[in-house]
């Protein structure tokens, strides 16, 4: 088993087969040695740093009926909420005076936001806050209105694929189509965003084999950002009696991103440190760079739902930033606040 880590080391890939042989046969003397080396490579290609984005979740209404998410339309018990634009403008100067020189936009797929209000939005607070990056991740749309607000100022765009496998994807998203997903990714990139992709661990039905198709797809769409997160289930949803994915094998995976796609920005996401505590350290520690403290107003965080038990709603956005830095200083990295851009980004405009 070792031998297909060493190999995933020195040349960045496997075959399909051998990363499913090496998924089906993780035990905890592989995993280790995995950890080492994905360690290794993080710290090569990007040091300690963690890099930190404002999260600004502005809003929990979606059209979207997807199976396994708290603010999919068909949750008539969810509490929605919209923020104006004037609102998401106030949490960008709070977060800009707290040090935050990256913003993220983050909303269900609301169509309350047109292209006109978004490029408005994008605009103002590009003019406010000139020397920050920011992020969108509202979903799929058209090429133009991508294209709008990509000359109004945004930077970069997340867009998870959520799974490689058709199969898998059309069971569990009604109504979409698995071909435009990626479409959008292609646009997106063909566009000039710093594109962020990735997917779920542990969904029903998931197997070693999809997994494998994810890392594949991954390594040919190659990037600037890769979300990995443990499927936890939420209450009011057709998943809610499902198994959560499990920490150790979220944790692999986001090695073995590090890995295969080794000049990404990895984020230890919310969803870790929700299924443990020190989630997001571990997360680090594996490969991860990234972390996304929230500036959205306390009052409306818990409405953004996306799966029962989400930490870190009752903080305030200062405490949140002292908190989360305090626990990256003892998890042995250090914070930069800076833009955080990727090397293939950086590369690109040399």
């Amino acid at each position: 088993m070792k031998q297909f880590v060493h190999k995933l080391y020195s040349r960045g890939e496997l075959a399909r087969d051998e990363l499913v042989y090496l998924l089906e046969h993780m035990d905890a003397e592989t995993r280790a040695e995995l950890f080492r080396f994905t360690h290794r490579r993080r710290m090569e290609k990007y040091g300690d740093k963690v890099y930190m984005r404002g999260l600004i979740e502005f809003s929990s209404f979606c059209r979207r009926d997807c199976l396994y998410c708290g603010l999919r339309a068909g949750n008539r018990n969810a509490e929605r909420y919209r923020l104006k634009p004037e609102q998401i403008l106030d949490c960008c100067r709070e977060g800009y005076d707290l040090g935050f020189r990256t913003f993220v936009l983050q909303s269900g797929e609301d169509a309350w936001y047109t292209a006109d209000i978004l490029t408005e939005l994008v605009l103002n607070i590009k003019s406010n806050f000139p020397d920050t990056a920011l992020t969108l991740s509202i979903g799929e749309r058209d090429e133009i209105t991508y294209s709008k607000l990509y000359k109004a100022g945004a930077n970069r765009f997340l867009l998870r694929h959520e799974t490689a496998s058709r199969r898998l994807y059309q069971s569990l998203h009604p109504n979409m189509s698995f071909d435009n997903r990626r479409n959008c990714l292609k646009t997106l990139q063909a566009i000039g965003y710093q594109v962020g992709a990735g997917f779920m661990v542990g969904l029903p039905g998931q197997t070693a084999e999809d997994l494998a198709d994810d890392f594949i797809y991954l390594k040919t769409l190659n990037p600037d950002m890769i979300g990995i997160g443990p499927f936890i289930p939420h209450d009011q949803t057709p998943l809610a009696g499902a198994r959560a994915g499990s920490l150790e094998d979220t944790l692999v995976m986001v090695a073995l991103a590090r890995l295969l796609v080794p000049d990404a920005l990895i984020p230890a996401t919310t969803a870790l440190g929700t299924l443990n505590s020190e989630g997001r350290e571990m997360a680090l520690k594996v490969g991860a760079n990234v972390v996304m403290p929230n500036l959205s107003p306390v009052s409306v965080r818990n409405k953004y739902a996306l799966y029962n038990g989400k930490i870190c709603t009752g903080d305030e956005s200062a405490q949140c930033r002292h908190c989360l830095e305090l626990r990256i200083g003892v998890a042995g990295f250090s914070v930069d606040m800076g833009r955080g851009d990727s090397i293939k980004a950086i590369m690109a405009n040399r």
